[in-house]
């Protein structure tokens, strides 16, 4: 229960990232560098599996993690947070195209299936997803640098797995991870610092915002994903985690009256829906497949 109840909050504080984006009136740059400098500050201290395991591969995971943590920021200070994050979670779409090609997984019919699907909303969010608000000024421009970023975010996950099935690191897939994400916000604030110069002097509550970003909306919530990451099997993770895509539009509808069209919405339930039956097809294949192999030894 309690593994559970982490990932929730996990996804909770991973879905505040838009309306608390949108609240800052620092530039996109300036708060991509310096929510990430926090970030990778806060993970460090709060994850001690992240101080290890800084080697040439998690280099290059950190490289795809840092191109989609800077488009992420700068998508939400252009188009709605609905879109960012509907976008965003197009990234499986974007996994099965890359797993045959740097992993040598096979793609099934299923997969195929599910890609259309998940094409299907992404299109409707592109069509329906214009509606411009002052916290969403180039719509366009945002959800290009959206899909941007689930592009990269499936380099990410797909470099997780690498990482993992080749015991990249000594202390387990999940420092892998937060190693990634450390050494990923390092690099976006090296990348950004330039484009974030001079410094806007900016409100306390811009500052404050920032620092919300780091510590808790990435910080904290990598504490609650790799503690709880191991301990719940992957169907109920990946259910658990599509809380962050369901919130996100709410917060940003709370704090900044944004509202997504009706295509759009319809884009996000087909996304959401989508992959939740996804993982839970999957789940069920691989309980199959692991029965028949257990019945066969038997034999």
């Amino acid at each position: 229960m309690k593994a559970r109840l982490q990932l929730v909050l996990a996804a909770a504080c991973f879905s505040t990232a838009g309306a608390a984006i949108k609240w800052c009136s620092f530039g996109g740059w300036q708060i991509a560098a310096f929510r990430a400098l926090v970030a990778s500050s806060a993970i460090v201290v709060l994850i001690p599996e992240a101080r290890r395991s800084w080697n040439r591969r998690v280099g290059l995971v950190a490289l795809a993690y840092a191109a989609a943590g800077l488009l992420f920021v700068l998508a939400n200070k252009l188009t709605t947070a609905a879109n960012t994050v509907f976008l965003q979670a197009t990234n499986p779409l974007f996994v099965i195209a890359l797993v045959p090609w740097l992993l040598h997984e096979r793609v099934t019919r299923r997969d195929l299936a599910f890609m259309t699907v998940l094409g299907a909303g992404l299109a409707l969010l592109f069509v329906g997803g214009e509606r411009r608000f002052a916290t969403a000024p180039d719509p366009l421009l945002g959800n290009v640098l959206a899909a941007g970023s689930a592009v990269a975010w499936a380099f990410t996950v797909t470099g997780y797995r690498w990482l993992a099935r080749d015991r990249a690191a000594d202390h387990g897939p999940h420092g892998v991870v937060a190693s990634a994400a450390a050494c990923g916000n390092l690099i976006v604030f090296l990348v950004s610092l330039p484009w974030a110069l001079p410094l806007a002097r900016g409100r306390a509550t811009d500052w404050l915002v920032v620092a919300y970003l780091g510590v808790f909306q990435l910080g904290l919530a990598y504490v609650f994903l790799s503690r709880a990451i191991a301990r719940v099997p992957a169907l109920e993770a990946s259910l658990f985690l599509l809380v962050e895509p369901v919130l996100s539009p709410v917060w940003a509808w709370l704090a900044h009256g944004e509202t997504p069209g009706p295509l759009a919405v319809i884009g996000g339930a087909v996304i959401i829906t989508a992959t939740g039956v996804k993982a839970w097809s999957d789940a069920g294949t691989a309980l199959l497949d692991a029965q028949t192999h257990s019945g066969e030894q038997l034999e």
